[in-house]
């Protein structure tokens, strides 16, 4: 299988640059996995599409405003930094730009002095370990000098953090939203808990490369990047409670579906976990927990349209996405969704 195989033309101008207001007023396409069958939507009609004894899946995880500018001690230069990894407490790994300013033993200067660093170590992929010096915690520091590290094909500035952020996040360590959950609102997960369905929460902390496309032909040669993922033991037991009784297991966004795979798959069932994961779902790929999925529409060439693609059936996705397209859906991060049932 190719990766060109995943490739779709998608206008410019079907990129969403901005949320929609409210939440869930966001187009949903539905998409029955079985026979094809496409529906167009608003997201606001998904209560519509559960059944009591069902169960939301949900990653919890929240974005943290990891770009941040630094001013060179040596020369007054300016340097990006996004925050990717967390290795230490005050050890991070960072992507900076220009990195030719960020050599080893360089030391920076951020905000009005609340942060510094020095650069440690540059890896073999030209991100940096940096190493952070503040007087108070740095999650507060970063909340008050970052931006949302937003996907580079938004070009809008966001004015309100927290519309990059679920209205259910709780677990600092993001470098990006998993943005199918963007869609909820409080009000309309009261609405979906009081038609007796479940909801259970993981936490997956998504990484960049979620959004990188595949630079390989053939699929099967590409190499996903890390995510760290918890699998709380209350969510676990709901899963198994609610294949059990023969309801559905649905898994909001990617990321949920990748954490639950991944305990299936290391264990052999779903249980309570802590633990990285590399998997990489492309078809032929047999889904061991999730029975329904949402999601957004996802990059040309992307490990994401595979995952999809996977779950769905190729056939199926393409036709669903260059469907979108014709009808004008928007794409992407702040973009409409998909219930692929």
């Amino acid at each position: 299988m190719k990766t060109s195989d995943f490739y779709y033309d998608l206008p410019e101008e079907l990129i969403a640059q901005t949320p929609i207001e409210p939440r869930n007023a966001s187009r949903m396409m539905i998409l029955d996995k079985n026979t094809g069958k496409i529906e167009h939507k608003i997201f606001k009609d998904l209560t519509d599409y559960l059944e009591e004894g069902d169960c939301l899946i949900l990653n919890d995880t929240r974005v943290i405003p990891a770009r941040i500018f630094g001013v060179k001690k040596e020369t007054g230069a300016v340097v990006e930094f996004l925050l990717l990894k967390q290795h230490e407490n005050l050890v991070w790994e960072c992507l900076c730009g220009p990195g030719k300013r960020a050599k080893i033993g360089t030391e920076f200067v951020f905000g009005n002095g609340q942060l510094e660093c020095t650069v440690k170590d540059i890896l073999d992929d030209g991100n940096r370990i940096v190493e952070f010096h503040c007087d108070n915690n740095i999650y507060a520091v970063l909340d008050e000098i970052g931006q949302m590290p937003l996907p580079p094909y938004i070009k809008e500035k966001l004015n309100d953090k927290e519309r990059y952020q679920t209205v259910y996040s709780e677990h600092l360590g993001s470098a990006a939203a998993p943005t199918a959950g963007l869609h909820f609102t409080t009000e309309m997960l009261e609405e979906i808990k009081k038609k007796g369905i479940k909801l259970g929460y993981v936490t997956l902390h998504v990484g960049l490369g979620t959004f990188r496309p595949v630079k390989v032909d053939d699929v099967t040669k590409h190499k996903m990047h890390t995510e760290h993922y918890v699998m709380p033991k209350e969510t676990a037991d709901l899963i198994n409670e609610t294949h059990k009784k023969g309801k559905r297991d649905i898994s909001v966004g990617t990321t949920s579906c990748r954490t639950l795979d991944s305990v299936a798959k290391k264990h052999g069932c779903i249980c309570e976990d802590e633990d990285d994961t590399s998997i990489f779902i492309y078809p032929g790929y047999e889904f061991k927990c999730i029975d329904a999925l949402i999601t957004n529409f996802h990059l040309p060439e992307s490990t994401l349209i595979m995952l999809v693609s996977a779950f769905a059936g190729y056939d199926n996705v393409m036709n669903a996405y260059n469907t979108a397209v014709k009808e004008k859906y928007r794409f992407f991060s702040f973009g409409d969704a998909m219930f692929i049932k």
